[in-house]
């Protein structure tokens, strides 16, 4: 505990202080981050990317490793999906009434450093001799504590120190952009690299147990580091008096009266929906449209290219354009070629040019929603008087929660519809229509709605005057 008092003297002792000259952004309201800040709350996306990312394998590792049912997997991963719902409502409440020396969100990083550890791990070590009942239980139980706890109670008050660390627009819009890097980079680790090094030692448990303890341990550290990087600027305005405490009841009525929150909340579901079916359906795209599943790899190495790109680019937008515009333009540019793609779905090159455009166009969406989500907070403040920030971000966690498991649902009910059978080597047209259904046509029509649905933000003019007027309120 000594120990980490001095690091984390140390970091605050260096960070800005009220009164320390880090100038003014566009919008004339106060900086408080520096570089080794944005880069140590950036870190805190590792762990969250690492859960999603082994969650999305386990699949794999529970058929084919422990030798359980699929079907049965399947279910407990529905199941513990379901639970999610109650734990983020719960977990913004609980936000809302954490009161310690270290704020309200930021010491929720520090409490689930060891959860963090242990609930990776336990992923992994399921008792292979046991009956089914037990590995199903026990599977079951794993499963709701590293998603439905131990990720919900990292990842609401993480998201909530956005609101917590600055006003600033401008500083949002790079954590965002900074956050958004690390959980990219963690994410392919995973999706890439897993299974070869799995395989490399052995291919059995004990290999996945190792792997398994490798990420857990990096995992927590880039949490604690970003514990001790993070601090809570926007005080004052969290303090609220006992009357002023609000119900779970009152903070949902709040939230679907603050009318950018609803925009955000219907943008990540359609996001997540989106990037559910990007991810999922690329292999049956390239089996039965091109005839060539090994396509597969090569379309996922071309796509890292526009990747790359999309996060050189946010940054400049953002500050050329403005967060939301930003985001308009690249959907922009994403939907014309997602509809440019409609009209040659068959094309391999235009799978390989058009799909890296789109893969372009979601970048600013995916690293600049949590800021067009936090800002609401202040408008909420402004306009009702309540700063709800644990309700408003576990809100949008269950959006973007409920628009995976959508995702997901919509692939087997489309391809369930089209009658399609994996075991047949040639498909029949309607499976071939709902293939292309899911891979070609409806990203454009997320593409569009998504758009439409942003056109109705114009938070970003009024937000220099919401946050000089909140500050005139305290003043006075």
């Amino acid at each position: 505990m000594k120990a980490e008092h001095v690091i984390e003297e140390s970091i605050e002792n260096k960070g800005p202080r009220k009164g320390t000259n880090l100038g003014v952004d566009a919008q004339g309201i106060q900086k408080t981050m520096k570089k080794r800040h944005y880069l140590g709350d950036g870190a805190g996306q590792v762990p969250l990317n690492a859960v999603t990312g082994l969650v999305g394998m386990v699949t794999f590792f529970y058929t084919d490793k422990i030798g359980m049912s699929a079907g049965v997997v399947g279910t407990i991963l529905l199941l513990a999906r379901v639970l999610d719902a109650f734990t983020d409502i719960s977990m913004g409440i609980l936000l809302e009434k954490t009161k310690s020396k270290y704020g309200k969100a930021r010491p929720w990083l520090l409490w689930m450093v060891i959860p963090t550890l242990l609930s990776i791990i336990l992923l992994f070590t399921v008792p292979k001799g046991a009956s089914s009942t037990v590995q199903n239980i026990y599977v079951f139980i794993t499963i709701v504590l590293a998603t439905g706890i131990v990720y919900t109670a990292t990842a609401i008050p993480y998201n909530s120190i956005v609101a917590l660390r600055t006003r600033s627009s401008e500083e949002r819009g790079k954590m965002g952009i900074t956050r958004s890097i690390f959980g990219y980079i963690i994410g392919m680790i995973v999706a890439i690299a897993l299974i070869p090094i799995t395989n490399l030692l052995g291919g059995d448990q004990r290999a996945w147990v190792i792997v398994g303890a490798v990420i857990a341990v990096v995992s927590s550290i880039c949490l604690y580091l970003a514990f001790l990087a993070s601090k809570e600027e926007v005080t004052e305005a969290q303090v609220q008096d006992k009357e002023d405490a609000v119900t779970l009841r009152e903070g949902l009525g709040l939230l679907f009266k603050n009318k950018y929150w609803v925009i955000m909340f219907f943008v990540l579901l359609l996001m997540n929906m989106m990037s559910v079916l990007t991810a999922s359906t690329g292999i049956y795209y390239t089996k039965y449209i091109l005839g060539n599943e090994n396509l597969i790899g090569v379309m996922g190495a071309a796509g890292l290219i526009p990747v790359v790109l999309g996060f050189v680019a946010v940054g400049p937008m953002a500050k050329k354009f403005g967060l939301a515009k930003a985001v308009r333009i690249a959907l922009i540019l994403g939907g014309v070629a997602a509809l440019i793609r409609c009209f040659m779905p068959y094309s391999f090159m235009g799978a390989l040019v058009l799909g890296g455009v789109t893969s372009f166009a979601t970048i600013p969406l995916m690293a600049l929603s949590i800021v067009l989500i936090n800002n609401t907070v202040e408008y909420g403040e402004w306009k009702f008087g309540k700063r709800t920030v644990g309700m408003i971000n576990s809100g949008n966690s269950f959006g973007g929660k409920l628009g995976s498991g959508l995702g997901a649902a919509i692939i087997g009910w489309i391809l369930a519809f089209g009658q399609y059978d994996g075991t047949l080597a040639v498909q029949p047209d309607s499976s071939i229509l709902s293939i292309l259904a899911l891979t070609v046509y409806l990203p454009f029509v997320f593409f569009v709605i998504i758009y439409l649905l942003l056109r109705k933000y114009d938070l970003d003019l009024k937000y220099p005057q919401i946050v000089k007027d909140l500050e005139e309120r305290k003043a006075n």
